[in-house]
């Protein structure tokens, strides 16, 4: 199912051979989302969303989960 979709990772994952990294791609106007080490599990949500939650990353909102 997932093999003709386009995956990226973040630059900060490291080398290509890194399995270790979240991989995110855009179809259909939908933001899909993996864990490279197991990449049947998809999560799916809309950019908005995604947006929220990247902005909600930089100011701090979820540290105190780390």
């Amino acid at each position: 199912m997932t093999d003709h979709i386009v995956w990226q990772k973040s630059s900060f994952s490291g080398p290509d051979d890194n399995q270790d990294c979240v991989e995110l791609a855009h179809v259909d106007g939908q933001i899909l989302m993996r864990e490279s080490d197991v990449p049947d599990t998809i999560v799916t949500t809309s950019p908005e969303k995604l947006r929220a939650f990247l902005l909600g990353v930089k100011a701090g909102e979820f540290d105190h989960l780390i």
